[in-house]
């Protein structure tokens, strides 16, 4: 984690190589609005490197977290085969609602975080990703997972 991130903080994504990360990280475990069974989630996406610095508010809902897991198979699948002649492209999430990553799997890696309905600002971050970044990706989903639902369990459990 880098030196902002307090040590209790739940990190969904975090891409990084040496020098610099991109991470999208929970403001909390309860959900700030439910609705027809979607539980929406209030987060932030965080660069750090030693040329920029910043974060901005990031929203998702409970379909996104499979969307995330959907997008980590797909990048998988294509390193697999090897085929970088066209480079896969994905957003997270994927609709746009706030600011919003976009995952350019060449080589490097380039992540964009887009604050698409702020300031329009994007700002592009190449990563050296190293061996294992797709299963230690999955082990964040899962904590992270773990965390949300139990959160939400706890709250459904004490309703009448």
């Amino acid at each position: 984690m880098d030196t902002n991130t307090p040590p209790d903080a739940i990190e969904l994504i975090r891409l990084a190589d040496s020098s610099q990360s991109v991470s999208v990280r929970l403001r909390s475990t309860k959900p700030t609005l439910e609705s027809l069974g979607v539980r929406y989630y209030d987060a932030e996406a965080v660069v750090t490197s030693g040329f920029v610095n910043g974060t901005v508010y990031l929203g998702f809902d409970s379909e996104d977290l499979s969307n995330w897991s959907r997008l980590l198979d797909a990048i998988d699948a294509a390193e697999q085969e090897g085929n970088f002649d066209e480079p896969f492209t994905a957003d997270w999430p994927q609709d746009g609602r706030t600011a919003y990553l976009r995952f350019i799997a060449e080589d490097p890696y380039v992540v964009e975080v887009h604050d698409g309905s702020g300031t329009q600002i994007v700002v592009s971050v190449p990563l050296d990703m190293r061996e294992g970044w797709i299963a230690e990706s999955r082990e964040r989903l899962a904590v992270a997972r773990a965390a949300l639902d139990a959160h939400s369990e706890e709250h459904h459990g004490a309703r009448p």
